[in-house]
């Protein structure tokens, strides 16, 4: 069977494709605009492609379902996680306005800093922990 094998590498790919932007952002774009504003971090292009793609590979190739349905949930694990603190557009395509639960400030000229030194970050050390602590379980 296909899918077996594959549900997991889908999902840890869906749970980092949102931050392939970075790339583009850093060498292409030159951080002109936020990185989540591109396709990859907004919701409303995932429900359109996942409306499409889903049907279609039930019908066409039902052994790929299970790892494409994990891709898009990583996706938008990914997306929810990103929308505590970095803000997201729920909204698009009727706004273009980035939502988030709270609001980081910036106290310190280097952006990174004011993740690292916000409580918030505790939150992402104990999903880092958790992870590992599952991974080194599994091993």
């Amino acid at each position: 069977m296909i899918t077996a094998h594959l549900v997991v590498p889908a999902a840890v790919l869906g749970g980092v494709f949102p931050d392939f932007d970075m790339f583009w952002f850093y060498f292409i774009d030159n951080r002109a605009i936020h990185h989540h504003r591109y396709w990859v971090h907004v919701p409303g292009f995932w429900l359109l492609l996942g409306a499409v793609l889903v049907p279609l590979i039930a019908w066409l190739g039902r052994q790929w379902l299970p790892a494409v349905l994990a891709f898009l949930a990583a996706v938008f694990a990914h997306i929810g996680l990103d929308s505590i603190a970095g803000g997201i557009m729920w909204l698009w395509p009727f706004s273009t306005q980035l939502h988030s639960l709270i609001e980081i400030p910036a106290r310190y000229d280097q952006w990174v800093l004011n993740f690292i030194l916000h409580p918030v970050f505790i939150l992402e050390l104990i999903i880092w922990a958790a992870a590992l602590t599952l991974w080194l379980r599994r091993v």
